[in-house]
């Protein structure tokens, strides 16, 4: 009701408390293309969606390496993105310099969300309109942070931010029972499937998203795209493999028509798998 009175600066609050030039910055976030972390014991995997302007243009790059122990991805504006990850860059290689051992990720975060905060306070700032998914690994082991325009910062065994991203969600807190005790592997492949449950029937390839990794005696890298589509080749075929099993089933006519009938819901359960948690 008074939001427009109340939204036109970032430090006026509202008579409700809120500040809306920060929730907007948070909607920012989710008009961005997916972004998703996952993290074992001793691994972090970092994937997200390209989404290119037109058929003519390329992607705009989405995961950022910051040291040989931590990298990010963001949702959101990319531009911020971008400003914040040199920044962070910068604040490794001077813990580095200074004290010669690698910046602790805890450390890296809390400067970064105190840089985030200090755009709620001032009146000639704005918000950062970025979320950022922070993988690293340190001496006490792997960690997935986010942190939010607003200055709050959370560790996460998985996330995923950006727009679509509630399916990615639903797969994740199905199967994050297993995170911890999986392989560099099978955390990949957990990425990529819940990439897919973002895209929401459009087909995954490594033209359409990005993977990175960070791990025990494996530094921060984004993997090729060759790479990538031989990992979702080898998921597809497990895939269709299942599919035929279930059709060599019915033999006699009478099974058919069933067959027919359950023909269109089998083919419309992905839509209604991925159009859920939109409605949510």
């Amino acid at each position: 009701m008074f939001r427009n009175q109340y939204d036109t600066d970032v430090t006026t609050w509202s008579p409700a408390g809120r500040l809306f030039q920060v929730e907007y910055a948070m909607e920012a976030v989710k008009q961005g293309s997916a972004a998703i972390g996952l993290r074992s014991k001793t691994h972090v995997v970092l994937a997200c969606v390209n989404k290119a302007n037109s058929e003519l243009s390329s992607h705009q790059k989405k995961i950022f390496k910051v040291d040989n122990h931590i990298g990010v991805a963001i949702a959101g504006l990319t531009a911020d993105g971008r400003v914040l990850s040199r920044y962070m860059r910068s604040e490794c290689i001077n813990y580095n310099h200074t004290y010669e051992s690698p910046l602790p990720v805890g450390r890296l975060v809390v400067q970064l969300a105190d840089k985030a905060q200090v755009c709620t306070q001032r009146s000639w700032k704005r918000p950062y309109g970025v979320g950022l998914l922070v993988a690293g690994l340190d001496e006490s082991g792997a960690h997935l942070y986010y942190n939010c325009p607003s200055g709050n910062y959370f560790e996460y065994q998985a996330f995923a931010i950006g727009s679509r991203s509630q399916a990615a969600k639903t797969y994740l807190e199905r199967s994050f029972d297993n995170f911890m005790g999986s392989s560099r592997e099978d955390l990949i492949k957990d990425a990529l499937i819940a990439t897919r449950e973002s895209l929401q029937g459009e087909k995954l390839r490594s033209s359409v998203c990005t993977i990175a990794v960070v791990g025990v005696g494996d530094p921060f890298h984004i993997l090729d795209q060759e790479t990538v589509q031989q990992l979702i080749d080898s998921f597809e075929i497990v895939r269709e493999e299942e599919p035929p099993a279930e059709e060599a089933q019915p033999a006699t006519e009478q099974d058919a028509p069933k067959d027919q009938a359950s023909g269109p819901d089998q083919g419309a359960a992905p839509g209604d798998r991925g159009a859920s948690p939109m409605e949510i």
